[in-house]
């Protein structure tokens, strides 16, 4: 773990031993596509203002997911280069960003520097969070780390992290989408390929992300202490564009649920 102002991100200092075998290998490939990620998909956040949620970037303005920020500690999981939560600071928020990879939180140093900004930025695994109980308001990603990290470890680490009251709120691909997925095209399809009750981890030559079966989710929720209050399944208007699909996306996403936000609160 390695942590610093927004000014003194480090290059590395997260040692792999402590990282779990899927933590290390999603590492490893964020690392490698950090500067085509920021430059494919920069421009269209910086679109939205930071302030967008999803492969659309669906105005959190028009969602209210995590609604007034002033004032509140916020810990961003999965936090790239920072979009997000320079938006919110820029909103009154006390962000901190974490990521796994050290080459995204170079992108988020540069961008705090742009803007004129420092917050802490934090190098570590969303599994296990090297800061103490009860620090945060909110805790959230907009398909962050929740994608790519084991939820069995990832939401009791929210729960433990959040102050009575607080907000776990994330975005990621739906059940459906994962189980129509067509790995080879990055597409889904109109057919179920895979088992719903065998839904876990999906796993690609470069890549591990995560997803369970919607009881699953609600009983992890309930066990860690929290209630749903609220499953947005995006749809992304008919013109909508955006860096990281095809129209063809959209057009399913038009008619299944290709993305969601989960929004649960931590009983008080």
């Amino acid at each position: 773990m390695t942590v610093g102002r927004g000014g003194e991100t480090p290059r590395s200092g997260l040692d792999d031993k402590a990282l779990s075998p899927h933590a290390r290998i999603n590492r490893e490939s964020w690392n490698e596509v950090s500067l085509i990620y920021q430059q494919d998909h920069g421009p269209q956040l910086a679109e939205s203002g930071g302030l967008g949620w999803g492969v659309w970037q669906i105005p959190e303005a028009k969602l209210q997911v995590l609604g007034e920020v002033e004032g509140l500690d916020v810990l961003e999981l999965g936090c790239g280069a920072a979009q997000w939560s320079i938006a919110l600071a820029k909103r009154g928020a006390r962000p901190v960003g974490l990521d796994v990879s050290e080459n995204q939180l170079e992108h988020a140093r540069r961008l705090l520097e742009a803007a004129g900004l420092d917050f802490p930025l934090l190098h570590a695994s969303a599994e296990a969070v090297p800061l103490p109980d009860e620090s945060f308001d909110i805790v959230f990603c907009d398909w962050g780390a929740t994608a790519f990290t084991d939820p069995h470890r990832t939401i009791p680490e929210a729960a433990r992290l959040l102050r009575p009251g607080g907000l776990l709120a994330f975005s990621g691909s739906t059940p459906i989408q994962v189980l129509c997925l067509i790995l080879e095209q990055e597409v889904p399809g109109t057919e179920l390929l895979r088992d719903y009750f065998d839904l876990k981890a999906v796993i690609e030559d470069d890549w591990v992300e995560f997803m369970l079966p919607y009881g699953d989710w609600i009983r992890l929720f309930r066990a860690c202490g929290f209630e749903v209050e609220d499953l947005i399944e995006l749809q992304p208007a008919p013109d909508a564009v955006s860096t990281y699909v095809t129209d063809e996306v959209r057009e399913w996403a038009r008619r299944w649920p290709y993305e969601q936000i989960w929004k649960v609160r931590k009983r008080g």
